[in-house]
Order: C-alpha cells, then structure tokens, then sequence
C-alpha cells in the first residue's frame, strides 16, 4: 500500500483497536485469544484496506469481521491446541463480585457460539438488534430467537443462584 493508504489504516487502527480488543475479550472471556481475533481481523482489514476504506460505515464492517473470527475459531475450536489452560496474566478490571463474573463468564462459555455472540453483544456490549444482525448477517428475528434461547440456556446453567431478571444485567 501507498505510505498515504498506510496511515489512514494506522490512523483508523489507533482509534478502533481498544474497543475491537474489549469486544473480542467480551465474546472469548480468554484475553490471549482476544488478542488473537483482533489480530486476525486487523490483518484481513488491512489487506482489503483500499477496498474497504470507501465503506460507509467502516466500524461496521470492521465489527462483522470480528464476530466472523469469533464464530469461525469456534467452529473449529476443536482441534486447537492450547499450550496453556490458564492466564498468566490478571484479567482486566470489571464492575461487579468477581465471583458473579466468573459465573457468568463460565456459563456463557458453554452456549453455542452464535448464542454466545449475540447475548455479549447486545447486553454487555450494549449493541440494539439491529446492529448485532448486522454484525452476524443474519435477520432480525434470528437475534430475538437466538437472544431468547440463549438467555433460557444461560437461566438452564446459573440455575437459582441468579434470579431469571437478573441473568441479562449481569455484566462480566
């Protein structure tokens, strides 16, 4: 790329990649592969940086293709190797008893991924429907149902030790 496309791609990097790493870390739980899906999405950004640029909405653009790594590293998840089970590293600072956290944060690990994205994003990253079907390409109606399933799962697996109302507040 030209040194003029470089730096507007560094220019739009600087000002998007601490929200693109809170969101990552939001779908993952796991700050190592945030970093990772962050990475990965930043390096196919900038090889389609002189198409992409003109977007009209290029955060949206950008969103989308870090949902897809996330859906994609999950779909094949399976056959990863991971040299460690632990973060070597204190997670990041977040409202809230950190047991509750963990709580939540393990029981979102267990829901399918599409659920697991569409519940991070739109109630700890705040996104309206419309937005989060954006992001995932898919309808409306696919986020409510998917959004509705998840929250029963996510009831199914914290079970009385959060009450049904406060299941979609919990922040963590």
């Amino acid at each position: 790329m030209s040194d003029g496309l470089d730096s507007e791609y560094l220019a739009y990097v600087h000002g998007r990649v601490q929200e693109l790493r809170r969101t990552a870390y939001l779908l993952s739980g796991d700050r190592h592969q945030s970093d990772d899906l962050v990475q990965e999405t930043l390096t196919k950004l900038y090889a389609r940086w002189p198409r992409i640029r003109g977007v009209d909405n290029v955060d949206a653009y950008t969103h989308t293709m870090l949902v897809r790594a996330f859906l994609d590293d999950r779909r094949r998840g399976w056959w990863k190797v991971r040299l460690l089970n632990w973060t070597p590293e204190p997670a990041p600072p977040d409202q809230g008893e950190p047991e509750d956290r963990a709580v939540v944060r393990a029981a979102l690990a267990q829901l399918p991924p599409r659920q697991q994205a569409v519940l991070v994003l739109r109630y700890l990253c705040d996104r309206p429907i419309k937005d989060v079907a954006e992001l995932m390409r898919c309808s409306e109606g696919t986020v409510k149902s998917q959004t509705a399933h998840g929250l029963h799962r996510l009831r199914e697996v914290l079970g009385p030790r959060f009450p049904q109302n406060d299941v979609a507040r919990s922040r963590g």
